[in-house]
C-alpha cells in the first residue's frame, strides 16, 4: 500500500526551509531605494527548496516563512506578498520533475528551463499579482505598489537567476548521476 501525504523528511524541510527563508528575509536582504521593496536572496533559497522538494513545500515555505518573517520582523502580516510568495514557491516547484535534480544533472538545458520558468512565475507574482492584491486589499495606491512590484520583481528574477542557479547546480554535485554506477564483475 503507498502511504499519501508527506514524507517525513518533506515535512522537516518545510519546517526548516521556512525558518532559512524568514531569516534570510530579515538579514540578507538589501534595500532597494523603493519603500518597503528589497532585494531579497530568500527567493532564491525559495527556489532552490521548490526544486529539491517540489511545489506543495516549495508553496508552504513560501506561506510560512514569509508570513513569519512578516510577523516577527514587522509585527504584522502583508497577506498580498505572503500569497505571491506561496505562487512562486508552488509554481517553480510544479518544474521539479521536468528538471529532475536529483539525476545529479543541472547542465544549459535544465538551466535555461529553470530559469524560463522562474522569470514567467516571479513575473506574474510580482508585476501582477501582488500590487493588484495591494490595491484591492489595503487600498494602497496603484502607482505606489505597481512600481514596488516591478522591482520586486526584477530583482528577484535577476537573484534567482544568479543564486539559484548557482546553488542548484552546487546541489546536483551531490547528487549520483543517473547510470554513474557501475557493477564490477
Amino acid at each position: 500500500m503507498k502511504r499519501k501525504g508527506l514524507s517525513v523528511k518533506t515535512i522537516v524541510a518545510i519546517g526548516i526551509g521556512a525558518a532559512v527563508f524568514a531569516v534570510l528575509g530579515r538579514f540578507a536582504s538589501i534595500p532597494s531605494g523603493i519603500a518597503n521593496t528589497s532585494i531579497e536572496t530568500s527567493y532564491a533559497f525559495l527556489a532552490l527548496m521548490s526544486i529539491v522538494f517540489g511545489p506543495i513545500a516549495g508553496g508552504l515555505i513560501g506561506l510560512i516563512g514569509h508570513a513569519l518573517k512578516d510577523a516577527i520582523f514587522y509585527g504584522s502580516v502583508w497577506w498580498s506578498w505572503v500569497i505571491v510568495s506561496v505562487f512562486v514557491g508552488f509554481f517553480i516547484g510544479l518544474v521539479s520533475k521536468k528538471i529532475n535534480i536529483e539525476s545529479g544533472v543541472f547542465r544549459v538545458k535544465q538551466i535555461v528551463t529553470f530559469n524560463l520558468i522562474q522569470a514567467i512565475v516571479q513575473a506574474i507574482g510580482w508585476f501582477l499579482i501582488a500590487p493588484s492584491l495591494d490595491v484591492l486589499i489595503y487600498a494602497e495606491p496603484s502607482h505606489k505598489v505597481y512600481t514596488q512590484g516591478l522591482v520586486a520583481g526584477i530583482s528577484n528574477i535577476i537573484t534567482v537567476g544568479v543564486i539559484g542557479t548557482v546553488l542548484l547546480l552546487a546541489y546536483a554535485k551531490t547528487r549520483s548521476k543517473t547510470g554513474s554506477l557501475t557493477k564490477d564483475m
